[in-house]
């Protein structure tokens, strides 16, 4: 079913990606806990903006601090419900096992599913990790599943020295890379086990290497024990720690078992707390009855009064209230954005504006290389054969590709790993539809490169978070939306930066919910 007569010229595109943004933080967590009876819109509303209110400091904690090996974990399993924006999303599991005739190795096993409606419409998410480990929790080996919506991705990796080898398996197709990972590193899973193994000790600070699955990267994970701490949302007293990574800090409180009690992320719209198996499972049941839309109300971004004919929209200039100041808006011959009084100013046209071409230059190439995920195959390259012949310059066969991509591939909630994902299903979000664009583009010889912000929806009276694209056609980049089928696309498409990588889209995890437009000229 298209998703079209639902939202008026504006595909909900990258809000089918917000269970990723949701994910995003998901990977801060093993699991977090609260009773089932806080598992409610009390709890979020609650924990939002006032968080101070409901903590206590709990005075000097016991000595020595807690400190455990993973061969001595006093829970090595549990279950926890996920609540986001006042309402339950789904359900994690989390459990650490000695490997059997292995010696000083340890499994760690963990599984989240999220269930999101909205437009009538359902998300599904099942993400499953292994992880080998040595009594360090240092990485050894690990075996990743992701499963979106029938698309599945796979990964496995092992250490082998100092470098890290990952296979990669979408959709029939495999690919190798090697990272370099000199030193120690540790499995994502291993987030809240760490302190645990380290000392549980107000004022300390950690600072380690991860392998991040989702974004399949090597990133840095800062914690901070604050305080000890006593509240109305958990029995006993718990340590207060915050985890920073990729730019997104998560609050848990850990009790002297080491388990999270509670956790907070996204200003406290997303929270956790640990549930019985039963009643953690018990949600994907519910959850088919529920046609709740906070996922869409969360992300949206209303302006009043609303925008009138937006595909005609020329030329937009608003201000943007509540962007993080460490949030680098992009400025081009398209976009132009300034801090003004507090707020960010911004201009968009939906051509680019005059001055000199751009000569092609080697910077260029990095946007005809193929990636993880716009793959090239000779599949690809055949269709994108088909759209040359007969053309004589590099815009025509951009409007091939769009008007191709309208009568063949279907505007569908779907979400997709590769652009081969999508060319094989026919049906895709917005992301994946600038996927494969992207890859019949490239293949093409014409640099292009994925635009990821946010776009008006007319029916909706507000912006939505969308996906589009840029190719650089005749010395200028032109904004395409194979989506929308927009060549180019209006200038209510505010690009807040630029990728085609999950770990691309994280910094759009602190914006979404927090940020108002103001619109001051459109025309």
């Amino acid at each position: 079913m298209s998703i079209r007569p639902m939202v008026n010229r504006a595909p909900a595109g990258f809000l089918n990606r917000a269970p990723r943004a949701v994910q995003n933080v998901l990977r801060l967590r093993t699991a977090g806990r609260l009773r089932a009876a806080l598992l409610g819109a009390l709890l979020a509303v609650s924990l939002v903006g006032c968080a101070d209110r409901y903590f206590r400091d709990a005075g000097d904690p016991d000595r020595p601090p807690p400190r455990y090996g993973l061969s001595g974990l006093p829970v090595s399993e549990y279950w926890t419900g996920i609540v986001f924006n006042g309402r339950k999303i789904g359900f994690s599991h989390f459990v650490v096992t000695p490997v059997a005739g292995e010696e000083d190795r340890f499994e760690i096993r963990s599984e989240a599913v999220l269930h999101v409606k909205f437009l009538m419409m359902e998300k599904n998410v099942t993400l499953r990790s292994r992880d080998l480990v040595d009594g360090d929790l240092r990485l050894h080996r690990f075996e990743y599943d992701y499963i979106m919506d029938g698309n599945r991705l796979r990964l496995t990796g092992s250490l082998e020295g100092d470098i890290l080898k990952v296979v990669r398996a979408s959709d029939g197709v495999s690919s190798v890379e090697e990272l370099n990972a000199e030193g120690i590193l540790y499995p994502a899973s291993g987030i809240y086990l760490y302190p645990l193994l380290k000392g549980l000790e107000v004022g300390r600070r950690y600072e380690y290497r991860i392998y991040d699955g989702e974004t399949q990267s090597i990133e840095t994970v800062q914690q901070e024990i604050q305080a000890y701490q006593s509240s109305d949302f958990f029995a006993g007293e718990a340590y207060r720690m915050r985890t920073s990574f990729h730019g997104q800090e998560v609050s848990t409180w850990l009790d002297g078992r080491g388990l999270p009690v509670l956790e907070r992320a996204l200003g406290g719209v997303l929270v956790s707390g640990l549930e019985p198996e039963q009643e953690a499972r018990k949600y994907l049941v519910e959850s088919t009855l529920n046609r709740d839309e906070s996922l869409l109300e969360f992300s949206l971004i209303r302006i009043s009064p609303p925008l009138e004919d937006p595909d005609r929209i020329v030329y937009l200039e608003i201000f943007f209230d509540g962007v993080p100041r460490d949030i680098t808006i992009p400025t081009d011959a398209r976009q132009e954005c300034e801090w003004s009084g507090g707020k960010l100013l911004c201009r968009i046209r939906a051509e680019s504006s005059g001055g000199s071409l751009e000569p092609v230059s080697g910077e260029h190439s990095r946007y005809l290389r193929p990636s993880p995920t716009v793959v090239i195959n000779d599949e690809i390259r055949a269709i994108a054969d088909t759209f040359a012949r007969g053309t004589s310059t590099q815009i025509e066969q951009v409007r091939r590709i769009v008007a191709w991509m309208r009568d063949n591939i279907s505007r569908e909630p779907v979400d997709a790993f590769t652009a081969l994902d999508v060319l094989s299903r026919r049906k895709a979000e917005c992301q994946g539809h600038a996927l494969l664009y992207t890859a019949f583009a490239r293949s093409l010889g014409i640099p292009t490169r994925v635009a990821n912000g946010i776009v008006y929806a007319e029916s909706l009276q507000g912006f939505l978070y969308h996906s589009w694209t840029e190719s650089f056609v005749d010395g200028r980049w032109i904004a395409v939306d194979p989506t929308s089928g927009q060549l180019p696309a209006d200038a209510t498409h505010i690009k807040l930066l630029e990728g085609e990588s999950l770990s691309s889209l994280v910094p759009l995890v602190s914006m979404i919910g927090r940020v108002g437009i103001e619109v001051v000229e459109a025309r």
